[in-house]
This record gives C-alpha cells, structure tokens and sequence, in this order.
C-alpha cells in the first residue's frame, strides 16, 4: 500500500492543468468519493495495527497535497482569467481596505457590563436566577408581609393559572437562591431583567434591570457596605464622587437607607438632573435583615451581610444624559448607533 502512495504522491507534484477542465478532471479522479485516494482509504481498514500510524500518516498526507495542488491551479487559472478580460484593471493592493460598520452595543449592556466589572473587582461574583417566580423566592423569604402592597397586581405580573407563580419583581430572587444553596462567606452579584405592573412613562417602565448585591460573613458591618458603596460610586461617576445615605424602609434589610451621588453634570450646583439638589438617588441598600437569612437557613447569630440594588436603566440615563427611559426599548437605530465604540 506505500508503494500505492508513493505513485499518487508522485503523480500529484507532477500534475499541472491549463484549464479549469483538466483540473476539475483531476480532482474527480483522486478526491471524488469513488476517486483513488478515497479508495485507499476503504483499503487502509486491512492494513496491520502495527502498520497503521505510519501508513495513516502518509494517507493523510496524499491527501492534502492533493486537495492544496488543486486549489492552488484553481486559483492560479481564476486570476489569469480574470487579468484577460478587457476593460477590467488589476487590483490596487496598496489602496486602504473597506472595513464594515462597526455593530452597536446596547447602552443597557455597556453600563451592566461596567458595574459588573467593578464589582468582579473587589471579589463579587455574577449569579442569575429565572425570570418566573415562585411566591417564596419573591417575597416570603425576602419578608415581606402577606398584605405587602407589592403582592398587589399593581405591582406584579401573576401567571393566571397559579396565583403563586409571577414575574419576578426584583433579582433579590436570585439572592435567595444563593443563599439557599450556599453557605457563607457569600459575595455575589444579580444582574438580570424585572417585571412590574406599572404605567410606562419617561421616568417608568413595566420592564427595567436591576444589578442586586450581596455579602454575607462574620461581623459585616455597616461601615463595610458604605465603603463597598462609594468605592462603586467612584469607579463608575469619577474620583471625586460623594455618597450620602437616607433612612428608608425595605422589609429585607434592617437598618435599610437610599444612597444618593454627587451630582457630576453641575458639580453639586444645582441642575435639572439633580432637581437642583445637587444629589442623585442611584438605589437603596441595607444590612440583611436575620429573618431573611433564617428563612434561607444561615444562622443569623453566627452571621450578618448587607445587600444594595440599582436600576440599570437609572444608572445609564446618568452616565449618557438620557431624560426618556422608553429610548431604551423602542429600538431606535439612530439611538443605538451612537453606542458604536462602546464597550
């Protein structure tokens, strides 16, 4: 079977072709299904075990002299055919090339991409849960009352044929589910789409994403949330960002506070993004309160953790000076475009 080899070999360094023809003729006859090389490969099943790397070796590389001699006479013949033709002039080569349109990036993407790197930064992992939920993912575990006004259908797309399964209203849910499955230390991020029944405005939607983190450990405290806050702060806004942290109310965290941001279009002056204030509401935080983590089953004696949530429809309107958050949604490719280089 080498001394087989060894001929085609030989036969193929020899071939040259004029026309397309003769090369076509050529191909059918050593690579077609019923050509010779083909065939020696049906014949290289008998060929000993103890023969068969090197005899496969020399197989293969018949082969491939064969199929790169055919390609490289098609080549050849294609360019002489086409520099004959009257009236076409060969290709400049030195003339710059035509690159395609760079695609676009969601703005929604390049700011979810941003908060999750800085957070990826300092230790956080990104964890993503479903978009259906049940009732205790959503709300009992997270505390919240039976008669919570969140579990109106104000507020939440319930799945009609079971009352106990909606839309989920916040990532939170995933953070549940972490806890669930996982014991402490806990540090991980939520990115992920939400769902809440309300009217669609400029400043409101009945879709939005949210970024929700968590950190669970031994004596975690309040300090360590605000420092955790205002070093995103300052990735995200600039190096000279401030925070300010209100009292607030949220039934999964205990003390509970909004976080506002220096506002960096007036330098705190005082415009019409900031209503003048000089601040801007970017989301709300807290330390986890310990009968969420008992319903999740880590022992709240043992440990405490702080969790905060943001919108990032909220934060990109920031960044990009966008004043209708519809713009996000309505696929407006004279939008979208201006997102080009982003990353």
């Amino acid at each position: 079977m080498i001394d087989k080899i060894n001929t085609l070999l030989e036969e193929v360094k020899a071939f040259e072709a004029k026309t397309m023809e003769e090369a076509e003729v050529f191909r059918v006859r050593m690579l077609s299904k019923k050509g010779a090389i083909p065939a020696l490969f049906q014949e290289f099943k008998s060929v000993p075990p103890a023969d068969r790397k090197a005899v496969g070796q020399q197989l293969n590389q018949l082969k491939q002299a064969a199929t790169e001699k055919v390609n490289t006479i098609k080549t050849r013949l294609e360019t002489e055919a086409s520099s004959r033709q009257p009236g076409k002039k060969r290709p400049d080569l030195t003339m710059p090339a035509n690159f395609s349109p760079i695609g676009s990036r969601h703005p929604l993407s390049v700011i979810r991409n941003r908060i999750n790197n800085i957070f990826e930064k300092i230790g956080f992992v990104i964890s993503e849960g479903p978009e259906i939920e049940d009732d205790w993912h959503n709300f009992s575990a997270l505390n919240f009352p039976e008669d919570h006004p969140a579990r109106d259908m104000q507020d939440t797309f319930f799945v009609e044929k079971d009352p106990d399964i909606a839309l989920r209203t916040h990532t939170s849910s995933v953070q549940v589910r972490v806890m669930e499955t996982q014991q402490p230390p806990i540090r991980t991020i939520s990115p992920g789409r939400v769902f809440r029944n309300e009217a669609i405005s400029a400043r409101a939607h009945c879709i939005f994403h949210q970024v929700e983190g968590l950190y669970i450990d031994q004596d975690v405290s309040f300090a360590d949330m605000k420092q955790c806050l205002l070093y995103f702060a300052r990735e995200m806004f600039g190096e000279k960002t401030q925070i300010r942290l209100r009292p607030s109310f949220f039934p999964f965290t205990e003390p509970s506070a909004e976080m506002d941001v220096s506002c960096s279009l007036c330098d705190s002056k005082g415009c019409s993004i900031c209503k003048y204030s000089g601040w801007i509401e970017i989301m709300g935080c807290g330390m986890v309160d310990p009968n969420v983590l008992e319903n999740c089953g880590i022992d709240s004696k043992q440990y405490t953790g702080y969790a905060f949530g943001m919108g990032i429809e909220r934060i990109a309107m920031i960044i990009y000076h966008i004043k209708d958050l519809r713009m996000f949604f309505e696929n407006d490719l004279r939008f979208l475009r201006q997102f080009e280089s982003a990353m």
